[in-house]
């Protein structure tokens, strides 16, 4: 039944910058009130994560798209800072309105800031409803033997998947009733995006923010199947869905992204199985998200406490030169110098470069963590430290820490003929495959008709990998032994 008061209702848009499967919107636009649609920069509430460098700016372009897209159904995007709920509070008493719609984020500390919203909103007599969407399944729906959260992805995603589709999309809306002006801040006064010096280049260059763009790459991606379960592991390739910061900002929801796999699955029936991988590392977002519901210190600490004893090691030096791409293994360099141009790197690069720093330089899976944090254009709340943790062997279904990496080996083993260090790192472009991955064993002769100066334009191994990997089982092994 349509609403015959002209009160406006709220959408608070959080991290779903989208206007298809967005149940509060939908809601809204459902009642047939005026529509005030409102985002709401939060570096302020209590456990809230700023975003990094990377995300700040996505996220500028991921509001420019949104407002453009609401503009099409005659709505405008208000913008203003502060802590959420007593902004939205205010907002809402100052506009005279009837409710308050907002999605549910899965993370401890939004829930705490939604539930405050709700306690002011309930105060003031405003109404307020709370819809879902940010996970296929509610996170305690999926609990082990002993009623906690599972540890564990293989089961975990096997009881996801025996639960059957999650509900289907809901469509975007036709029409939005416009609601009177509210005041809002100016986009560029948040200074999302870097000036001096504009180091976003690459970021232009790479991403297109935006629901729409989302749209196109799942498409493309649908397309281009079947190659995915095969080729996901070779950096070089253009094999993998690219969605991933789109689904960190909500620009495209897990829900879209389950049904169009499934029906091209059923559309094209060769292609299933690279559609079963494709969906389960959608499971993996799901599993880190559901990790972080139940532990909201995620980024901080060791989900296995045991390794709160772990001998990490100071190394600044290390730890920069990991940073700017410049240990002198080609692929890990080659996967830091991604990052920063790109705002992403490939999984499996993620993977060897994580290990180089936990293991070969024992530097503390944190520090890592908080660069990725910073740099990364998808920094997912749960997925990034669920992800370090992995790696570190100290998370949940980890990879055991006397598992280290050989990055010679995954050079060689991934990037076979060279292409992805050769764009990355083009001083060692000159270099045959069967020296790329480990200049060092090149002779002088060999080294300089490539132009390669080792320790010149190219650095040496900052350590040497048999060195390096028994210290990393030395330290396992005292880890132990405490």
């Amino acid at each position: 039944m349509l609403m015959t008061t002209a009160r406006p209702v709220i959408v608070w848009f959080r991290d779903d910058l989208r206007l298809t499967d967005h149940p509060a919107l939908h809601a809204a636009a459902q009642s047939g009130a005026p529509v005030l649609c409102v985002y709401v920069r939060d570096d302020d509430s209590d456990g809230v994560r700023p975003l990094g460098a990377a995300a700040r700016w996505w996220l500028a372009q991921s509001l420019r798209a949104l407002e453009a897209e609401l503009r099409t159904l005659s709505a405008t995007l208000i913008l203003r800072r502060g802590p959420a709920a007593a902004v939205l509070a205010e907002l809402a008493q100052h506009s005279d309105a009837a409710a308050v719609h907002w999605n549910e984020i899965e993370i401890a500390p939004h829930r705490a800031v939604a539930d405050s919203l709700a306690d002011a909103l309930t105060v003031a007599g405003i109404a307020y409803h709370r819809h879902r969407g940010d996970t296929l399944v509610q996170p305690n729906a999926i609990r082990s033997k002993d009623g906690r959260g599972m540890r564990v992805f293989t089961p975990f995603w096997r009881r996801v998947l025996s639960l059957g589709d999650p509900p289907e999309p809901l469509p975007r809306p036709t029409t939005l009733r416009a609601a009177p002006a509210q005041p809002s801040d100016q986009l560029s006064d948040w200074q999302l995006e870097p000036t001096t010096p504009d180091w976003a280049g690459g970021l232009r260059a790479t991403w297109m923010p935006g629901e729409a763009a989302a749209q196109r790459l799942l498409a493309d991606f649908l397309a281009r199947q079947p190659g995915y379960a095969e080729g996901r592991d070779y950096p070089d390739r253009h094999v993998t869905s690219r969605l991933s910061p789109h689904l960190r900002f909500g620009e495209i929801s897990p829900r879209q992204v389950w049904y169009a796999a499934r029906f091209a699955a059923a559309e094209r029936p060769a292609i299933a199985p690279d559609i079963d991988k494709f969906l389960s590392e959608l499971g993996w977002r799901e599993f880190c998200r559901h990790l972080l519901a139940e532990h909201p210190d995620l980024a901080a600490s060791n989900l296995q406490p045991a390794f709160d004893a772990f001998p990490w090691r100071s190394d600044d030096a290390a730890l920069i030169a990991w940073q700017r791409g410049l240990t002198g293994y080609p692929i890990v360099d080659a996967g830091m110098r991604e990052l920063w141009h790109s705002g992403v790197m490939h999984n499996r690069v993620r993977m060897v470069v994580g290990s180089f720093l936990v293991k070969h330089l024992l530097v503390d899976w944190r520090l890592g963590e908080q660069w990725f944090w910073d740099t990364l254009v998808d920094a997912d709340p749960g997925s990034n430290p669920g992800n370090w943790q992995w790696v570190a062997g100290c998370g949940a279904d980890a990879a055991p820490y006397f598992r280290v990496f050989n990055p010679v080996l995954q050079g060689e083993k991934f990037d076979v003929d060279g292409r992805y260090v050769r764009r990355w790192v083009p001083e060692l472009a000159g270099l045959p495959n069967n020296l790329l991955h480990q200049p060092w064993t090149a002779t002088p002769l060999e080294l300089a008709a490539a132009g390669v100066e080792l320790g010149g334009n190219y650095p040496r191994p900052i350590v040497d990998h048999k060195a390096g990997r028994q210290r990393a089982l030395s330290a396992y092994a005292e880890l132990r032994q405490r």
